[in-house]
């Protein structure tokens, strides 16, 4: 794992939440902060895994802390918050990571599938951030980082999720100018394709292939995204470095040309690329 490009002290026991935290992007963030002497928390759903996430960083002699939740329950949310600050007494940061979408053209997406993924992508990134806000950061300040997704000119076969990071992305917004008076700074990261493990687990091969065909020609870089390229971008919006920053959103794409970037060629058609049986699948929100 190649190092990253901060001073080892930045984060000095500051608390750092991380939704999403037990794999891909939340979790080399959670590294990354370790290392710079923050106290990453990582919250998901799966407590084994986010169990084993957080020995790896202590196998390193670093600190490191968990919290089973699903942010799509309010409640669970509530308390999860609630059990941090009876722990910790503190959250300087919060990286509203957690998420999760499944390809689908718009004609074959179901209601219950589009709701599923605006739970998990937006309602519930607003409920945590809301809570980490008036619990602690209200008095407190702080900085939030919230991600988005690279949907600017839509986003086509993941129209759910590009709906949900849209909204996302407004709250970022809002939540900056309502919030700034008690020091609070929220900002947001946009990443582009960043090939995760979570990229190659869970989608099928058309999938994959489709996006090495019509997605890599239009990246000037020509490479897709690593996690540690995310995990920087958050790191700078968390830490002081960007202290009178707030409401922006950081575009981590390898300088996608828009126009050009998902949709090139117009013979291919979304109802012949997605596998039907991958539409029939039982849709669960991922972490990453």
């Amino acid at each position: 794992m190649p190092k990253n490009c901060f001073h080892p002290d930045l984060f000095a026991q500051k608390v750092i939440l991380i939704t999403g935290g037990g794999s891909g992007i939340g979790f080399r963030t959670a590294c990354d902060l370790a290392e710079l002497g923050a106290i990453p928390i990582l919250l998901g759903r799966n407590s084994r895994k986010l169990k084993i996430a957080a020995e790896k960083i202590h196998s390193r002699s670093q600190q490191a802390d968990f919290v089973s939740c699903d942010i799509a329950q309010e409640e669970q949310v509530c308390e999860a918050v609630r059990s941090i600050l009876i722990k910790h007494g503190r959250i300087d940061g919060l990286v509203n990571n957690a998420g999760g979408q499944f390809a689908s053209p718009l004609s074959r997406l179901s209601k219950k599938g589009f709701e599923t993924v605006v739970q998990v992508n937006l309602i519930g990134g607003f409920v945590v951030a809301r809570e980490v806000y008036n619990q602690y950061m209200a008095k407190n300040g702080g900085s939030i980082v919230n991600i988005v997704a690279d949907m600017w000119e839509g986003f086509p076969g993941n129209g759910h999720s590009g709906a949900a990071r849209a909204g996302m992305a407004n709250f970022t917004k809002t939540a900056a100018l309502e919030w700034g008076r008690q020091g609070v700074r929220v900002n947001a990261v946009s990443p582009g394709i960043i090939r995760t493990k979570g990229f190659e687990k869970y989608y099928p091969k058309d999938v994959k292939e489709f996006v090495d065909k019509v997605a890599l020609p239009a990246i000037p870089l020509q490479r897709y995204g690593d996690e540690e390229d995310v995990s920087s971008a958050i790191i700078f919006f968390l830490s002081d470095a960007s202290r009178y920053i707030s409401g922006e959103c950081m575009k981590v794409n390898g300088g996608t040309v828009v126009h050009s970037r998902f949709w090139p060629f117009p013979d291919i058609d979304l109802e012949d690329f997605v596998p039907v049986e991958y539409l029939t699948k039982d849709f669960k929100a991922i972490d990453e």
